[in-house]
């Protein structure tokens, strides 16, 4: 099964893992994703993520993280930029989620990275989805 929009159905795997409370969710690799988790990883949106081989595309299995009253770190996940609607920011342009309190993910030039980032190497690109 092919899906037209693997970033949409990434977050909302991980969106709806959360809702449910589960340790861990599996979402379908590739390497735009990997870069995407790892991003989140270092962010301190999850704890942890392995890739575990299936002898096809293999598998992310990312391990989400909660805060001690059991509520998840990631409180939403926004997909902007779809296949259909092409989202777009240039350097002045680079949104602020939540007044620097969230991050957007972006898709540059140089490679995936957060708005922050982004921002200090004077680069722009694709709004892919925001955190918060």
């Amino acid at each position: 099964m092919s899906l037209t929009d693997p970033i949409a159905d990434y977050l909302t795997r991980i969106r709806n893992a959360c809702m449910a409370k589960h340790s861990k969710v599996d979402v379908p690799a590739s390497r735009l994703l990997k870069q995407v988790t790892q991003i989140l990883m270092e962010e301190g949106y999850i704890r942890n993520f392995t890739m575990v081989d299936d002898s096809r595309q293999g598998i992310i299995r990312i391990y989400l993280k909660y805060d001690p009253d059991k509520k998840p770190v990631i409180e939403g996940l926004e997909r902007v930029s779809r296949p259909g609607f092409r989202r777009y920011a240039g350097v002045k342009d680079i949104p602020r989620v939540l007044n620097g309190f969230g991050i957007a993910i972006l898709s540059t030039p140089q490679g995936l990275m957060t708005d922050k980032k982004a921002r200090k190497a004077s680069v722009g690109g694709e709004v892919l989805c925001h955190v918060w």
